[in-house]
């Protein structure tokens, strides 16, 4: 199978919408904030491992606290994936922080403060 293939995106898009589902409803661990949003999932070829991007809203330390959460839950989480996705191997997951969401939340703010500090142009003088 090759990376880009029809089946190896579809289960891409399957492992990753299982795995916010368990991350959302089903892990219990108080490190995990909430906010915690599974952002792509690159599952190899084989079947063997898998990376998941992860994104947390919030601050440095509810980062730090949710990616030791993910880390120590993953054997949860395989268990639980194999459960439900059928597959011939279960991927050993490695979850990785994507900060996009953040930084553009922050460019997003920074856009509309510069904005505000801007003149206003009458469109009559025009």
């Amino acid at each position: 199978m090759r990376k880009n293939s029809v089946k190896n995106t579809r289960i891409n898009g399957e492992v990753q919408k299982v795995l916010a589902e368990i991350i959302r409803g089903e892990i219990k661990d108080p490190r995990i904030h909430p906010f915690t949003s599974v952002i792509a999932v690159e599952v190899s070829p084989d079947l063997k491992t898998c990376k998941a991007w992860i994104s947390v809203l919030g601050d440095e330390q509810a980062i730090t606290d949710t990616l030791a959460g993910l880390k120590s839950a993953s054997g949860y989480i395989r268990n639980k994936l194999a459960k439900t996705i059928n597959l011939r191997n279960t991927p050993e997951i490695t979850f990785i922080m994507d900060q996009s969401i953040a930084y553009g939340v922050n460019m997003s703010k920074k856009i509309d403060d510069v904005m505000k500090n801007m003149p206003v142009r009458d469109e009559e003088e025009e």
